[in-house]
């Protein structure tokens, strides 16, 4: 039975062009529908170097360096003053309240830098979309996939709204990459609400931050910042996009924004004012796009992928924007699921024991990553810890590149043991830091 395409991918984000990128390499036929038409805004702005192994496998490395993005080398994290009176005693290490970590310190395989990208995604989406194109695979957009049918053993079709008509497409496999639009989850019934996160952001760019004033360090000045707020669970980003242009972003839990009960200005100056330093910054400033929220930062899948089926990226799995982990993981489990389709089809078989290795190691890293977030909730304050101690330093570094997908890494062992202990101990010096989200089990968060 012949097929109009191998392969269809449902988005032409990072997750879906990484995607057809891999398998037109392969040689295989590979359509994209993608729903808006590019260059368009995206939120998401900071890279890990975890990307650059994909970048540079599906040869779109050449056209990223040629954008002029912002070379990112680290990360830093700043503290409220609250913080910067406790002492870290229980780890041997004094802790100012200040943590930051250069991403050079720690080798990768696949990774031939020291640094990664800030990136305006609307350009690097793009980009990457047109590099998928340049491989051979087709791209279609302000093309809305209506439905996805799989009555037929032989064959997937998939039915798209191209203007006024509707037509029908035909594949072996299909691969959702629809992002947090999680197109297979909702029409399958597969998507889950996370019980314990539910996060919500409010972000806008602005020109001319002073980002020296905001930075420990000259060599931080153009790190990405995640800035503390003395608000339980909340936190603020800072992404250079240009040199002059700097993303800034409150994320807290919904419940906070509803309490307020203002409109996303109100709401992003009243947080951003609990932290004078920054706030004091960001009003010198010219902002230069509007408020936008984002929303749905938590949930999972019963299942990644099944019968002729594949979920890559934010369609499989988010929890929180925290360590800029988006884009990385849209990259690399697109990777990872391109290895179970190309051997799939040297195979001729699709059903979902094809894609069993894909689903395992997804698992793992999802889960790695869930928990470390977790735990990161529970207690900034930790985390500001490891990454300052020397003998954790790498380990918590191995996470922060997107290295996740490997059993039990050893921050995660260290610094769930810190927590049992601080939370068993109401007379802990760090017990009046916890925050409300709770790690439990390896991979489970209870409240």
């Amino acid at each position: 039975m012949t097929v109009d395409f191998d392969v269809i991918i449902v988005g032409g984000g990072p997750g879906g062009s990484t995607t057809a990128s891999y398998l037109a390499k392969a040689g295989l036929s590979v359509a994209v529908f993608e729903s808006e038409i590019f260059p368009r805004p995206h939120v998401g702005e900071s890279l890990v170097p975890a990307t650059t192994r994909v970048l540079l496998e599906t040869g779109a490395m050449a056209e990223i360096e040629a954008a002029g993005f912002p070379k990112k080398y680290g990360a830093s994290w700043t503290t409220p003053d609250t913080y910067r009176k406790v002492h870290a005693a229980p780890l041997a290490l004094d802790f100012d309240g200040h943590a930051e970590v250069a991403f050079g310190e720690r080798a990768q395989e696949g990774v031939d830098r020291i640094f990664t990208y800030h990136v305006d995604r609307g350009k690097f989406d793009l980009i990457l979309l047109k590099n998928a194109e340049s491989l051979g695979a087709q791209v279609f957009q302000n093309v809305r996939v209506q439905k996805v049918d799989f009555d037929d053993p032989d064959k997937v079709t998939v039915t798209v709204g191209m203007g006024p008509r509707t037509l029908d497409f035909t594949s072996r496999v299909v691969v959702d990459a629809s992002g947090r639009s999680t197109f297979l989850g909702r029409q399958q019934k597969l998507k889950v609400a996370d019980p314990h996160f539910n996060q919500y952001a409010i972000h806008t760019w602005f020109e001319g931050l002073d980002r020296k004033a905001l930075a420990k360090s000259p060599k931080e000045i153009d790190n990405i910042h995640v800035h503390f707020l003395p608000i339980s669970d909340t936190w603020v980003w800072q992404i250079p996009i240009t040199d002059t242009i700097t993303s800034i972003g409150v994320v807290t839990q919904k419940k906070n924004f509803g309490k307020l009960n203002a409109d996303r200005e109100e709401f992003f100056w009243e947080f951003v004012g609990s932290r004078p330093d920054l706030a004091d910054e960001l009003k010198k400033c010219g902002r230069v796009r509007p408020f936008k929220a984002e929303g749905d930062y938590s949930y999972s899948m019963n299942q990644v992928s099944g019968d002729r089926f594949v979920m890559v990226g934010d369609a499989a799995r988010f929890v929180d924007p925290i360590f800029s982990s988006g884009v990385g993981i849209a990259m690399n489990t697109a990777r990872l699921a391109c290895e179970d389709i190309v051997a799939a089809f040297k195979a001729d078989r699709y059903d979902a024991a094809q894609f069993a290795e894909y689903a395992r190691l997804q698992k793992i890293g999802t889960r790695n990553w869930y928990e470390f977030i977790s735990i990161y909730y529970r207690l900034n304050l930790l985390f500001g810890v490891f990454v300052q101690h020397p003998k954790f330093r790498l380990d918590v570094l191995q996470l922060l590149q997107g290295d996740m997908y490997e059993e039990h890494p050893r921050a995660l062992t260290a610094m769930r043991a810190v927590i049992n202990e601080v939370e068993s101990d109401p007379k802990h010096v760090w017990h009046p830091f916890l925050g409300t989200i709770r790690a439990s089990e390896p991979g489970v968060a209870t409240g």
